[in-house]
């Protein structure tokens, strides 16, 4: 296991499937989930009313725009956070060196919703989201998988399941296939931004 959130090993545990998380304590803990919980994007759901949502244009997407407003507002949650003052250092630092990403939801350019995440090869990891207006993180999570499929990405990891990402298609496959399927992944030459690939190992 990785002893700190230097950039090099937590891009490494990314590699092998592992991440980090703090306590309420703000101890870190580095975790390994089996079963693990994956959305195909080929089979990403869209609600009618989340699709009537992107078609009207409720929301306008950036991407990197606001980075640490978007990990601030992830973090800010009243039953508490994993995300340490350490953690939101260290995924600074990666967005910094361009292997951490966000994708904003806005209205009139007031940031309402979003998430952030990182991306190794055609890997996103998905981390955490947050919404301010009804519907403002799912349009973001939509982006997210566009842009994916767009860009040639094959695995979204949002590491465990929940109801709420459950209505998204999401699904639970063993660690021994999610393992197989990271390291085709992360061997890919996609590119989150910009218009050519470029390696991000």
């Amino acid at each position: 296991m990785p002893n700190s959130l230097a950039p090099d090993q937590l891009l490494t545990a990314y590699s092998i499937g592992i991440f980090p998380m703090a306590d309420d304590t703000g101890e870190l803990h580095w975790l390994a989930p089996d079963p693990r919980c994956i959305i195909e994007l080929d089979a990403f759901k869209i609600s009618r009313s989340l699709r009537s949502a992107i078609a009207r244009n409720v929301f306008d997407v950036t991407v990197d725009e606001s980075f640490e407003d978007v990990i601030d507002a992830c973090a800010d949650r009243p039953d508490g956070t994993w995300i340490s003052p350490e953690i939101r250092s260290a995924y600074v630092a990666l967005h910094r060196l361009g292997f951490a990403h966000s994708v904003e939801s806005r209205q009139e350019s007031r940031l309402v919703g979003g998430l952030y995440g990182v991306a190794i090869g055609g890997a996103f990891f998905g981390e955490s989201m947050f919404h301010y207006e009804t519907d403002a993180s799912k349009v973001a999570l939509a982006a997210l998988v566009q842009r994916m499929l767009d860009r040639g990405y094959v695995l979204l990891d949002i590491q465990f399941m929940t109801e709420h990402l459950r209505q998204f298609g999401a699904i639970e496959i063993p660690r021994t296939d999610y393992e197989t399927r990271l390291e085709a992944a992360v061997g890919m030459g996609c590119a989150f931004v910009g218009d050519e690939p470029r390696d991000d190992r």
